[in-house]
């Protein structure tokens, strides 16, 4: 899969008016190269998520086009998303999308599939501090410790194209510095592409591109 993102005129449904006027994204014509890395920086309200959701073809409300691959996303089967959520593209979703019954580990255990590429799954946990509380069921966990295994889980999964929405909004500072190092060590590792979102804030993080919504 060529993981080049093309996006052409593209605006979602719900984006207000004045919102579309003062983007650097929505109803513009943008090429993101393989193996960039993109801050999406914006106020809540603006279609970060949106974006993403596009993106892992969750969201079809806009007018416009969004193209992987060179294909259109809105013309992509079911059984085509499957294979590619699967082992081409993974989303950290801002809600993170954990079973809060389940523990730490048995989250990160779901994933279909496991990238190659990423370091040991201890190693990882001891990186993103969480070593302690993989067998804590999700529900016992702060919000910013649901975020790191939530990060975990996505970083686990085979990927060329990494979506992170809002990934350190609960983290602080040092937290948020060990993380952003282990993102950047598995996406290069993968040669991949990363398009990460942000209230405004800028993680420790070389980007290639910034785009404001």
């Amino acid at each position: 899969m060529d993981v080049k993102i093309e996006l052409q005129s593209l605006r979602p449904h719900p984006i207000p008016e004045k919102f579309i006027s003062e983007s650097e994204v929505w109803e513009k014509n943008l090429l993101i190269e393989k193996g960039r890395k993109c801050l999406l920086a914006a106020q809540s309200g603006k279609g970060k998520s949106t974006l993403l959701h596009v993106l892992y073809g969750l969201r079809r409300d806009c007018i416009g086009e969004a193209m992987l691959d060179g294909h259109s996303v809105f013309s992509k089967t079911a059984d085509e998303w499957e294979s590619l959520r699967k082992t081409k593209i993974s989303l950290l979703f801002q809600d993170l999308k954990l079973f809060p019954h389940l523990n730490a580990m048995e989250n990160v255990e779901l994933i279909p599939e496991t990238n190659p590429k990423a370091p040991p799954i201890e190693e990882m946990l001891v990186q993103l501090g969480m070593e302690e509380f993989v067998d804590q069921p999700v529900e016992t966990l702060s919000f910013g410790q649901r975020q790191r295994i939530a990060l975990l889980r996505s970083l686990r999964k085979p990927f060329e194209l990494l979506l992170l929405d809002e990934p350190f909004s609960h983290l602080d500072e040092g937290n948020t510095d060990r993380a952003c190092r282990l993102i950047v060590e598995i996406v290069e590792r993968n040669k991949a592409s990363l398009i990460l979102s942000s209230l405004g804030d800028e993680p420790p993080i070389n980007f290639d591109e910034r785009f404001r919504l």
